[in-house]
């Protein structure tokens, strides 16, 4: 059988192999598929992974280093689940892992291992041990769940599939074992089946099974089925089943009758048996895969046997239900992947015809709604209605493939059956069975609806569209508003009746949903008209549609002044304002003239509103001067004003302020310029000065700046308002420092009574005139004073207060002043008063009203002034008398007893209170020697000094002076430029110091002698004190600082004195000596005091000796001593010298500067004898350090060995390092080797060429540092096998890849460091970057490698560095490949284009091209293939077909002249109703002359230039051709052009039927006159039918009978006659029937009113319904169909229902 008409068709969907998979791993261990989304591989080799394959895109698997057992893809979602055993265990680890979160989920460990496991739901994993079975829920922390245990018959089984049914209720479990000993080659299958709910299991022979769900007849609900296929030999005999039973029947339900059927295997198969089965849901077969590749097919329903076929050479071994198109993917072991699918055009036919089982092609038809029945059902269809059984032939239509028999003339058929009395119509049976199975077409719903409507049961149509059980349409909609508005409106928009919608929303009253659907649907109503209706009875929704239009997007669709007219028309002013309030809120320049507008018509109706919308300052692009004229004729006069702009309009309106609000009036003066506004305020106080000073204070005081105080005071002033100038002034003072303005404010509030504010604002203010207010305030004379005294007191103007006070007989406010307001001034009062002569007494008594308020020293002051001071004394002994310890009171009394001369020196030396200068001062020129009493008694050191030198007392001073012992006073009268210096001196030598006997007070004169830099005169002093046996002979400072002084003064002395003295500080002097550079004094000091140390360092330092420094050191034979001489000798470069005093002195101290200057002079064999010295005194790193180092300098190699041996603290590291760096590599190499420093003993044995040895020590080093330095030595010296084993020691680090790398390269050696990467690539840890290295070295020395390379290792390449490489070297076919595996698409499909003779191939750059980002790279593919391999363009565009602008891809090949190479993908693209394709297609089939094809995408995509099309095809020579422009011009609704053409070309029945869908009765009748001219009398019978409703019976009689055709319109006249007849008895019956009702009506309401008070309870709620037409014994029977002259079957009532009269 060809394999296009096999009813079901294979292809290979992958090949394992080409994208990377070993065959090895090609096994059922190793490749799971779970569902038909993904393929899991595990992988053993080279390293272990997992590779994941999304059938969605299987080019690009996905490879992870993972190692498990098993792995299995969740049949849905990227969730990975890794099965592993546990080392040295029988314990499997299970672990559960969301790949695209890179998280892991569950883990759990098995207690036994896992012999098979399986997702059996998306949810759900089942895992099958060798005992038991479990179920692990991935949700949650659950562990698995024993659900059952094996049975016996699978003990020693293979386990190979473990399925559940959809509720999880049945479990099937399925093993394979070897055969009988008879026939061991047959493979022996068992099955355990489980029930959950039962917990029960039942052993069977099944190789294969499966579980399905299937619907009986008679059960709602679905029964679950298995299926299960065995194969087994018995007796030598072999049977082949396939079983499908029900589980778990349901009692009083239809059962399912259990089927089987034979497996019927070649000869040649007789060993093959099942493997594997799969239900297709889709279409109800039964798939069973054997092992050897045969494919059976069976029906679920019947297990009847469909096909049979081989479908693979190769053993399969996996299978997989693919969901979406019923069929099933297969594996194989040669890595195909194989879909197999059902061919849903040949199937049916195939069943029909080759297996010639017509009830089963059928019943597949109706399942899976495949083609290929149609006749079949047609045919079965019309033998169930000729034998009656209408349920059965509804049933049959119903479930009809695609629908065919669900048609109008089915409709009719059941239409036309008679309903026979107690039985359910079989129309309303087809209904109901076509709603149990889904939805009705638009046709079913219109005739059901109908139905039902008569019915009066609307309930049920609610219900049905509410389940969506019915296609809505125009027509239904217009049905159903027969009976409900509300439904018909739901109608309409389901079924986008957009008119209808409209029309329903406005007869609601809901025209905001008008605006929303209309949006929505994109249609534009007639928005004025809807306006004009809604306005004549909802003003209120007429406004608020309005407001809807203006806000919609675009604009508003009416313009806005037409809107207010239509409401100003009606006198809509509040409807008018309120709609144009809202639409101008933007306020743009041009709504000028509707902002006019509003203002306007609302200032002449409605003043307060226009006010209103003023106030809100909405609008600024109106005609202000006639706004302004209209308020102020509405007298809005504050509008006005806002609006003139005019000075004589302004002052004309401003005066009327008694209709103005004074707020606003002042706010308005801020809108005014400055001279504009003084002139409105004048006016203003000119008409009314009383009246409008408030309001022109409150303006002044608002705009005070911007008017100008100066400008404000003027106009006050000008009307003398002293008023309006207290008001105005009082609201800036106190933001104001204008002395003026305040001093205006004082006389104001002085002029207007206002007393209280002048004393407040003379006492708080700062910024007034003090004097120009003073005498203002004293030429006031005001009646209280205080403002007065407040200025005065505040600004020192107190005499002349108080001479004001004093003349004006004030004396009361001069008491109050000194008393209670500032008694701080009372001496200014009292100086005054006595100025004033004023009588003591007065005084007297003032000053002790104030007592101790009162300050003393300036009263004392005044008083002293005017010599008055005894006035005081009463006073001051009050005072005293009372405790005081004012240092005042007491100077003034001081001053008193002194003039008085009464006993002044007892007041002087026994008053502890007065202050000495004051009073000392005051004595000078009276008594000095009371001056200097005074003086002494409060230490005034200046004051004393300047009076005794005034007063040549220098006795006296000399004995202050050193009684004082004062540093300072001793420096200020020893000072070289006083000119009583020398006096002072004399006097200190001859009396004080003689008659003091205090060594502090000697001391004191000492030291200020030395500080004065008197040395001469000291020495005198201290010779005589220290060398003539004085008291202070003996004195130990005195010696040390008679020495000193002469070290200092005279140095000729100091020996003299060393040698006669000796208790003095011996090593501080030697010290001071030193310094002074009197170095042998020091030398006898140091020697006398046996100060050897400080001795030999000034023969060293000082006298730079260092032989007299050797001679002392032998003399004296101290270790100090010779350390000194050694360091000395160090200095000078004497080091084996100093070495030797070293050794001498046993000093170990000085070690580093001996190692130091010992090196420096090459004295390598003293050194070491001193460093044996220091190291038995100390164990210091350095000494055993610089001793190794010295051994190396001297070539002692052995010493140096044994030194090491010994116990020591050199730094080993440091001395290696150095002896390194200074090349003693021998020494070196000691060092290193014993401290085992690898990494330096490798450099070093690199140094000494020894080469073997630094790799051997580079390995124990294992540092990448060593490894590198040895590497490149090695290199340098083509030792390539050591560098190797170094190299792949450091190109296991990331970071030093590169450097060897390049270190190699540069020195040409690329075969060596290939080798190494090559070799590095088995290492265990082998990374990123020796893969990508060895990938670049391929691309620039062996390209020939690097494909294989690039395949092999794709997942561990850094693949963007590869890239550069591949680029640069131009390696175009792995450039490609290796821009797929990094997903950068554009650039790969870039690449092939541009590099097509090395890169291109078909299939991968179909895989690419649909997965790039830039959609530019599709039409540069589509010119591409153009231009190099067009005979594959169409499979290119087919891939491309969802993703390119069809349009653009028609453009590019219309310009290049090929648009026919294409015809077979724009076939393809068609669908979409693209303009562009289907002007292309139609153009082709035009040159082609295919008009079936033309016609057929006419019809079915309308998406074209239909009247240029015809108008090309009208004219062609072909009569069909010719045919379709007319059936464009029909469809185009060019009627005449369309009947014209038909016509022409005698199609008399196209006219027609154009006539007839017009609905235009001229062209009718036109052409019934046209036939009868022709004589075409058939066509004129048949064209009264086909126009029927168009056709006027007046004018076809006329026309049949003025040309003798009254026999060809007879039956026509009849059809007419009879359907006017029936109307007529209807409209009878309608009218008796309403005169009944009026009369019953009438006879039931004179019941009502008789029996109203008995049987008021028992009246009816409502009249019975009146019987519907049509129900019951009414109406007329349909007639029989009527034929004759080719006429179609009449429908019931003979013609389509007219309009009523």
């Amino acid at each position: 059988m060809a394999a296009a008409n096999a009813p079901i068709a294979m292809k290979e969907a992958l090949t394992l192999p080409s994208i990377g998979i070993n065959p090895q791993f090609i096994t059922f261990t190793h490749v799971t598929m779970e569902s038909d989304k993904y393929i899991c591989v595990r992988e053993t080799a080279p390293q272990n992974s997992v590779v994941i394959i999304d059938m969605s895109m299987p080019m690009q698997p996905l490879r992870r280093p993972i190692t498990a057992d098993s792995a299995l893809m969740n049949p849905n979602t990227r969730i990975l689940a890794l099965k592993a055993q546990l080392p040295g265990t029988t314990q499997d680890h299970l672990q559960i892992f969301n790949i695209e979160m890179k998280a892991k989920m569950k883990s759990h460990q098995m207690p036994e291992q896992v012999v098979f496991w399986k997702w059996i739901t998306p949810k759900l994993l089942g895992l099958v041990t060798q005992t038991s079975v479990y179920h692990w829920s991935i949700e949650g922390d659950s562990e698995p769940l024993k659900m059952f245990d094996r049975t016996g018959n699978l003990a020693s089984n293979q386990i190979i599939n473990y399925r559940c049914d959809p509720s999880e209720k049945w479990l099937v479990l399925i093993g394979i074992a070897p055969g009988s000993p008879e026939r061991p080659q047959l493979v022996k299958g068992n099955m355990q089946l489980f029930s959950v709910d039962q917990q029960r299991s039942q052993a069977l022979e099944a190789h294969a099974a499966s579980f399905a769900s299937f619907k009986v007849p008679g059960n709602e609900n679905p029964s679950i089925l298995i299926c299960f296929a065995s194969k087994t030999s018995n007796a030598g005999q072999i049977t082949s089943k396939l079983h499908v039973i029900e589980l778990g029947a349901q009692p009083g339900k239809a059962a399912f009758t259990k089927k089987q059927a034979d497996l019927f295997f070649p000869p040649d198969f007789a060993d093959d048996f099942p493997v594997s089965m799969q239900i297709s849901h889709k279409y109800g077969l039964i798939y069973v895969i054997t092992k050897l590749g045969l494919l059976f097919v069976y029906d679920l329903e019947t297990a009847s046997a469909v096909y049979r076929n081989r479908i693979s050479p190769d053993p399969i071994f996996l299978t997989t239900e693919a969901t979406s198109s019923g069929g099933f993917y297969a594996v194989n072991r040669r890595g195909q992947v194989l879909l197999a699918t059902v061919n849903e055009a040949t199937i049916i036919p195939f069943i029909s015809g080759q297996l010639n089982n017509l009830e089963l092609a059928v019943n597949l038809a109706k399942r899976g709604n495949l083609p290929g029945a149609e006749n079949l059902v047609v045919q079965r269809f019309q033998e169930l209605f000729s034998q009656t059984k209408y349920k059965e032939a509804a049933e049959l239509a119903a479930e009809s493939p695609q629908g065919i028999l669900r048609t109008p003339d089915t409709v009719a058929k059941f239409q036309s059956v008679p309903v026979q009395s107690g039985q359910t119509p079989p129309l309303l049976q087809y209904f109901g069975t076509l709603l149990t199975r889904g939805k009705l077409n638009a046709f079913e719903s219109l005739e059901l609806s109908r139905l039902v409507v008569n019915q009066n049961k609307k309930n049920l149509l609610e219900n049905w569209l509410a389940e969506d059980k019915l296609e809505c349409s125009e027509e239904l909609g217009d049905l159903v508003k027969t009976v409900d508005n509300d439904l018909a409106l739901k109608i309409y928009i389901k079924a986008r009746a957009t008119p209808k919608v409209v029309a329903a929303f406005a007869e609601r009253r809901e025209f905001d949903k008008i605006l929303i659907y209309s949006k929505q649907v994109g249609y534009t109503p007639d928005y004025l008209f809807l306006l004009q209706t809604i306005l004549r009875s909802d003003p209120q929704g007429a406004v608020n549609f309005a407001l809807m239009m203006s806000q919609m997007e675009g604009g508003c669709p009416v313009d806005y002044n037409t809107i207010t007219d239509l409401f100003l028309q009606r006198n809509m002013i509040r409807e008018a304002t309120a709609f144009l309030l809202d639409v101008l809120k933007p306020n743009l320049p041009e709504h000028a003239y509707l902002q006019t507008k509003v203002l306007e018509i609302n200032l002449v109706t409605f003043p307060n509103v226009a006010d209103a919308i003023l106030a809100n300052g909405m609008f600024s692009h109106y005609d202000r001067p006639r706004i302004a004229q209209l308020c102020e004729k509405a007298g809005l006069y504050m509008r006005a004003l806002q609006h003139y702009t005019e000075l004589p309009d302004i002052k004309r309106v401003i005066v009327n302020t008694h209709a103005i609000e004074p707020q606003s009036l002042v706010e308005f003066f801020g809108t005014l310029s400055r001279e504009w506004a003084l002139e409105c305020m004048k006016d203003l106080l000119l008409v009314n000065l009383r009246g409008n000073l408030q309001i022109i204070v409150q303006a002044a005081k608002e705009y005070s700046e911007q008017l100008g105080v100066d400008a404000c005071i003027k106009l006050f002033e000008q009307f003398k308002s002293y008023e309006g100038l207290y008001f105005f002034l009082g609201s800036s003072l106190s933001s104001s420092e204008d002395p003026d303005i305040h001093f205006k404010y004082i006389e104001a509030a002085a002029k207007t009574g206002q007393i209280k504010e002048v004393e407040r604002v003379t006492r708080e203010s700062n910024f007034y005139d003090p004097e120009k207010t003073k005498n203002f305030l004293m030429e006031a004379k005001l009646p209280d004073a205080r403002p007065l005294i407040n200025v005065c007191d505040r600004f020192g103007f107190v005499p002349d207060l108080t001479h004001y006070l004093y003349t004006s007989n004030m004396l009361r406010y001069i008491e109050g002043y000194v008393q209670k307001v500032n008694p701080g001034n009372a001496p200014l009062v009292v100086g005054q008063l006595l100025d004033d002569e004023c009588p003591e007494d007065f005084i007297k008594g003032l000053i002790l009203s104030v007592r101790s308020l009162l300050p003393v020293e300036p009263l004392v002051e005044e008083c002293e002034k005017r010599n008055r001071l005894r006035l005081l004394t009463q006073f001051l002994e009050h005072l005293v008398s009372e405790g005081s310890q004012d240092v005042h009171v007491h100077n003034a009394l001081g001053k008193i007893i002194i003039d008085s001369n009464n006993n002044p020196e007892h007041f002087l030396t026994t008053n502890p209170y007065y202050d000495s200068r004051v009073v000392g001062k005051y004595c000078e020129k009276r008594d000095p020697t009371l001056a200097v009493v005074a003086y002494r008694r409060g230490q005034c050191d200046d004051e004393l000094i300047n009076v005794t030198n005034k007063n040549s007392l220098f006795k006296l001073q000399a004995r202050y002076v050193v009684e004082r012992m004062d540093s300072d006073l001793w420096e200020k009268v020893l000072n070289p430029d006083n000119e009583y210096r020398r006096q002072l001196i004399d006097q200190v030598v001859s009396t004080a110091l003689p008659e003091s006997k205090s060594p502090e007070q000697v001391s004191a004169a000492v030291k200020a002698f030395m500080t004065a830099d008197l040395p001469h005169e000291l020495i005198e002093l201290l010779e005589k004190i220290v060398l003539q046996n004085s008291a202070f002979s003996g004195n130990f400072n005195l010696q040390n600082l008679l020495i000193l002084t002469a070290i200092k003064a005279d140095a000729s002395r100091v020996m003299d004195y060393i040698n006669r003295l000796d208790n003095f500080d011996g090593p501080a002097v030697g010290e001071v000596a030193v310094e002074a550079q009197l170095y042998e004094e020091a030398f006898a000091i140091f020697k006398k005091f046996n100060l050897n140390v400080q001795a030999v360092n000034v023969l060293l330092d000082n006298i730079q000796s260092i032989e007299r420094a050797v001679e002392f050191a032998f003399r004296v034979e101290e270790d100090a001593v010779w350390s000194q001489v050694a360091k000395a000798q160090l200095r000078e470069g004497l080091v084996s010298d100093a070495i030797e005093s070293f050794i001498r002195a046993d000093d170990a101290s000085e070690f580093l500067d001996v190692i130091r200057a010992a090196e420096n002079a090459n004295v390598y064999h003293d050194l070491v004898r001193y460093l044996l010295m220091v190291r038995q005194k100390c164990k210091e790193p350095k000494v055993d350090s610089e001793l190794i180092y010295a051994y190396a300098k001297i070539d002692r190699l052995g010493d140096i060995e044994e030194f090491i041996l010994m116990p020591n603290v050199a730094n080993l590291q440091n001395v290696g390092d150095r002896l390194y760096d200074e090349a003693l590599y021998e020494a070196a190499k000691i060092i290193y080797a014993f401290i085992s420093n690898w990494a330096k003993l490798a450099v070093t044995l690199v140094k000494l060429k020894q080469f073997q040895g630094a790799v051997d020590a580079a390995r124990k080093a294992n540092s990448s540092k060593t490894w590198k330095e040895v590497c490149f030595a090695c290199v340098d010296a083509e030792e390539f096998r050591l560098a190797q084993i170094c190299g792949l020691n450091i190109i296991i680090q990331v970071d030093d890849l590169e450097e060897v790398s390049e270190y190699y390269q540069n020195r040409g050696c690329f075969n060596e460091l290939i080798s190494l990467m090559e070799s590095g690539l088995g290492l265990e840890r082998a990374h990123m970057g020796i893969f990508t290295e060895l990938g670049v070295l391929y691309a620039r020395y062996r390209p020939e490698k690097l494909m294989e390379h690039i395949k092999l290792f794709s997942t561990r390449l850094n693949i963007p560095k590869l890239i550069r490489a591949c680029d640069e070297q131009q390696h175009w076919k792995e450039l490609t490949y290796l821009y797929i595996q990094y997903d950068e698409f554009d650039n790969a499909a870039t690449t092939v284009m541009n590099h097509s003779p090395e890169a291109w191939d078909h299939m991968q750059f179909k895989d690419i091209v649909v997965k790039v980002a830039n959609v530019e790279l599709y039409y540069k593919a589509v010119h591409f293939y153009l231009q190099e391999h067009p005979d594959l363009i169409n499979d290119l565009l087919n891939v491309l077909a969802l993703r390119v602008d069809h349009t653009r891809v028609v453009d590019i090949m219309r310009k290049a002249g090929h648009l026919p190479l294409v015809k077979p993908y724009m076939v393809a693209v068609q669908s979409n109703n693209v303009s562009a394709v289907n002007e292309a297609l139609n153009e082709i089939y035009v040159e082609e002359e295919d008009y079936d094809r033309l016609r057929e995408s006419i019809d079915m995509h309308d998406n074209f230039d239909q009247i240029g099309l015809a108008q090309k095809v009208e004219k062609h020579e072909l009569l069909e051709m010719r045919r379709i422009a007319a059936y464009i011009y029909k469809k185009a609704g060019r009627w005449k052009q369309s009947i014209a053409l038909s016509k022409k070309d005698n199609l008399y029945k196209d006219a027609m039927e154009t006539c007839s869908q017009s609905g235009d009765r001229e062209l009718s009748e036109e052409l019934l006159v046209y036939f009868i001219e022709q004589g075409k009398k058939e066509c004129f019978a048949s064209c009264l039918f086909v126009c029927y409703d168009l056709i006027r019976p007046d004018v076809a009689l006329e026309l049949a009978w003025m040309n003798n055709m009254i026999d060809f319109a007879f039956p026509y006249l009849l059809q007419f006659i009879r359907e006017y007849t029936g109307k007529v008895d209807e409209l009878i019956k309608d009218k008796i029937e309403a005169a009944s009702e009026v009369k019953a009506k009438e006879k039931e309401e004179k019941d009502m009113v008789a029996q109203q008070n008995m049987y008021a309870q028992l009246l009816p709620l409502a009249l019975p319904a009146p019987p519907m037409p049509g129900m019951g014994g009414g109406g007329f029977a349909p007639p029989p169909p009527m034929g004759g002259m080719g006429m179609p079957p009449m429908p019931p009532f003979g013609m389509p229902p007219m309009g009523s009269y």
